[in-house]
């Protein structure tokens, strides 16, 4: 239950973040080039934008954040596994729990120093330079992302170990669309 809130959380703060920064991006570029024309200019000029390119900043540096996490649960995660899989049985058993295992105690390292890195930050009053919110709340997507994707490790390990399966990712897949079969109808008829 706890997982499936949080899965469902992290999506929801990815896709959000990605929406987000999209429509500030394309406010921002339509603003810039429709500021130039004549009759709009009174009306727009006098609205500051500076601040939309820090803050679509910030939120990809999140989103890049908690995607690694999410790609990591997904089985999307960047991974070089051609000697691997040519691996026998135990050989590839243990050299993947090592991966993984490695995997999770070097985010680990990373949350760990970020979050000594961001509590830091809180004692000073640092801010951002245009948006000025505390730059300890810009890089607490550090520790918070790189925990996340250390509990990612653990949990994709631990189902490693209980089943023997990786999670894998099927590009051709797409999410709310059924395929049929080349050659085969919908009640299963060979055409």
């Amino acid at each position: 239950m706890l997982l499936r809130i949080l899965d469902r959380l992290e999506e929801i703060l990815i896709a959000t973040l990605m929406a987000l920064a999209t429509i500030i991006i394309f406010i921002a570029v339509m603003h810039r080039y429709l500021v130039g024309v004549p009759f709009l200019y009174p009306i727009l000029f006098p609205i500051n934008l500076s601040w939309a390119q820090e803050l679509c900043i910030y939120m990809f540096v999140w989103v890049a954040k908690f995607g690694a996490a999410y790609g990591v649960r997904t089985g999307i995660h960047v991974g070089v596994d051609v000697v691997v899989n040519q691996l026998k049985s135990p050989w590839r058993n243990g050299v993947v729990l090592f991966g993984l295992l490695c995997g999770a105690f070097f985010t680990a390292v990373i949350g760990t120093m970020g979050a000594k890195f961001v509590y830091g930050l809180m004692h000073t009053d640092q801010v951002s330079p245009d948006l000025e919110i505390p730059s300890w709340f810009v890089y607490l997507c550090i520790p918070l992302g790189s925990y996340l994707m250390c509990f990612r490790f653990l949990q994709v390990a631990y189902n490693y170990l209980r089943t023997g399966e990786l999670p894998h990712h099927d590009h051709a897949h797409v999410e709310g669309v059924d395929v049929e079969e080349p050659g085969v109808g919908a009640a299963g008829v060979i055409r």
